[in-house]
């Protein structure tokens, strides 16, 4: 049994940064770490990877070959990929022993809400390795600053739970910049809880763009509430405490922290029930660490 990440979100979310300081931080806890980038697109990596998918494909000669745009291409790659999924495997079984890993995958958000050639390969390495993987869904933080933006972001995390169907955490990364595009209209608690929209749709309506499709906007807000499912946790990837928070709920969402637990069912209990942060009280020391008072 292997645990892991698989660390997904939109360009620009901090994927990389994420998994360079992840697996620092795995590292000083104790963990032997292997990052494999599923990335074809990523090839200024700041960090030495185990396994890298350019050794099997590159996205700039298959834009060239095939003359497809960056899009296209990367589709294309994981295709590919997901046709040579013994490739992945051969690299995976050496690391399977004592390693706990670490997906890069593209940013490309289709391959994760409309494409199935990541969730099929996902789900094989899954049966066949004996993974235990929690998807870690990274959105920038300040997203949280345009209301439009933001429910496009639920949007898009709501799609991914549904259609990658593994344990699942949204990060809200780059914490510690939330504030740089604009003041947030409400709480931060409001944003991680995904708490009434409705209110929402007073800024929503005082933007000419927004405005015109309020009825489209109140019946996405309400799907997003009638499923229940999308709420997020904060990130400050410098932050060894904010990184420290995040692995805690990793761990309990894929297992890892009942790995050590032989056949005992009072051990089990006591770290099921163990009592966590109250919401409230974390999420109000995030907006005290990193957003102004008016």
């Amino acid at each position: 049994m292997v645990f892991g990440q698989a660390v997904i979100g939109p360009p620009g979310s901090g994927k990389t940064t994420y998994c360079n300081g992840m697996s620092q931080f795995l590292k000083l806890i104790g963990r032997k770490v292997a990052v494999i980038n599923l990335d074809p697109a990523n090839d200024a990596l700041p960090f030495e990877c185990t396994v890298n998918i350019e050794d099997l494909i590159k996205l700039s000669d298959v834009m060239a070959e095939h003359s497809l745009g960056p899009n296209g291409g990367l589709v294309y790659c994981m295709d590919f990929l997901e046709n040579n999924i013994d490739w992945l495997e051969s690299k995976l079984k050496p690391l399977l022993e004592d390693h706990y890993l670490l997906f890069d995958f593209p940013g490309q958000v289709e391959l994760f809400f409309l494409h199935s050639n990541t969730k099929n390969m996902i789900t094989r390495l899954i049966k066949k390795l004996d993974l235990r993987l929690t998807a870690v869904h990274l959105i920038d933080a300040h997203l949280c600053c345009d209301p439009g933006k933001y429910v496009s972001a639920l949007l898009l995390s709501l799609t991914t739970m549904v259609h990658l169907e593994l344990p699942h955490i949204n990060v809200l990364s780059k914490i510690d910049l939330i504030e740089n595009y604009g003041k947030l209209a409400y709480n931060l608690e409001f944003y991680t809880d995904v708490q009434d929209l409705s209110y929402l749709q007073h800024h929503l309506d005082q933007d000419p763009r927004s405005s015109k499709y309020r009825k489209l906007t109140k019946e996405l807000c309400d799907v997003i509430e009638d499923f229940g499912l999308v709420n997020f946790t904060t990130l400050d990837i410098q932050d060894k405490e904010s990184v420290g928070n995040l692995v805690k709920l990793i761990d309990k969402s894929n297992g890892y922290i009942f790995a050590s637990i032989q056949d005992s069912v009072v051990e089990f209990s006591k770290i099921a029930a163990a009592p966590l942060d109250w919401d409230y009280f974390r999420t109000a020391a995030v907006q005290e660490k990193y957003m102004k008072d008016d």
